[in-house]
């Protein structure tokens, strides 16, 4: 049991998201339903993520240019270009639904909470932290469908107008709404902490579960033989390294101090499963969702696990 508190909570849930829709995935008349309440939820993500974020940090945020910036291009520039690279490499190769996996990893934004606390961890600049890691969700909303779409070209199937529409109506407009909820909510979200964070986490559950109900249905390891997982594995190894030792040799060449530095590593190299899985919810189909999901749960789950020894190493320094 001890070991078990150890493990991170949201990786917890997803694992336990997983094997749940292995074992008794939704499928069937319920698909409907299921898919209705998977929306749902994830409208009510991003309308707390809406009351959460303080206007007045926005600003602030915006004005810290020698971070917030680099940081926007590596996340989406860099690390998009390097999804695509490695999509790229692997064509012929690799599964086509996991070379997309890899360019939809690249094109999310980074995490909120872990990447926040893990600077904390290892000293670096919290504020910062916090409002780049919520603002390059924020810009998430409107950067990663399109960017994935225009990379992906023909083989992401394009984004019409009606999935911009489902975009905006499922995570853009509740933001929103949540913004101007603030007066009304903001102190209940804040006085009651831990109830929305676990609502937060059950919405990102939710969406993996879905996912990968569509994707056990349609017997997704019948869709990637041995050399795919080879290349998940792989592929996953290269974007952790390209992202952690990128983003620390970017902050170092653009002379950040130590604390900047810090938060552009944890900020730069970590992958979002909080926008990732809910906008592959909206974006795509149910019988491919769960297949394209997997290089970023992977990727994700991994993040957390070298996060801890970096920051305390980082810490000690």
């Amino acid at each position: 049991m001890s070991v078990l508190k150890r493990i991170d909570p949201m990786v917890r849930l997803l694992c336990g998201a997983i094997v749940v829709a292995l074992v008794l995935p939704v499928g069937g008349a319920m698909r409907d339903g299921a898919q209705f309440v998977s929306n749902a939820a994830v409208f009510l993500l991003f309308f707390l993520n809406g009351v959460r974020l303080p206007r007045h940090d926005v600003m602030a945020g915006i004005t810290n240019h020698r971070l917030l910036w680099p940081l926007t291009l590596w996340c989406f520039g860099a690390m998009a270009l390097a999804g695509w690279a490695l999509t790229l490499a692997g064509q012929g190769a690799m599964p086509p639904l996991l070379a997309l996996g890899f360019l939809y990893l690249g094109c999310l934004p980074s995490t909120v909470q872990s990447a926040t606390a893990y600077s904390s961890l290892a000293g670096g600049n919290v504020a910062s932290s916090v409002v780049a890691a919520a603002l390059l969700n924020l810009l998430g909303v409107f950067i990663t469908a399109p960017l994935f779409s225009l990379l992906a070209g023909s083989a992401g199937g394009g984004l019409h107008a009606d999935g911009l529409i489902k975009v905006a109506g499922i995570l853009l407009l509740p933001f929103i709404l949540g913004q101007i909820a603030q007066g009304w909510l903001g102190g209940w979200v804040r006085d009651h902490r831990p109830i929305v964070t676990w609502m937060d986490r059950g919405s990102i559950a939710i969406a993996v579960y879905v996912a990968f109900s569509g994707a056990v249905q349609q017997q997704f390891w019948l869709r990637i033989d041995m050399t795919g997982w080879l290349w998940l594995l792989a592929g996953t190894g290269v974007m952790l390294v390209f992202g952690h030792l990128g983003a620390w040799l970017l902050g170092g060449v653009l002379r950040l101090d130590r604390g900047n530095r810090i938060s552009m590593l944890f900020a730069g190299a970590q992958k979002s499963i909080a926008m990732g899985a809910p906008l592959a919810a909206v974006l795509f189909a149910a019988d491919v969702a769960g297949v394209i999901l997997l290089p970023i749960l992977l990727y994700h789950l991994i993040q957390l696990v070298l996060a801890a020894p970096i920051a305390a190493r980082l810490n000690r320094i």
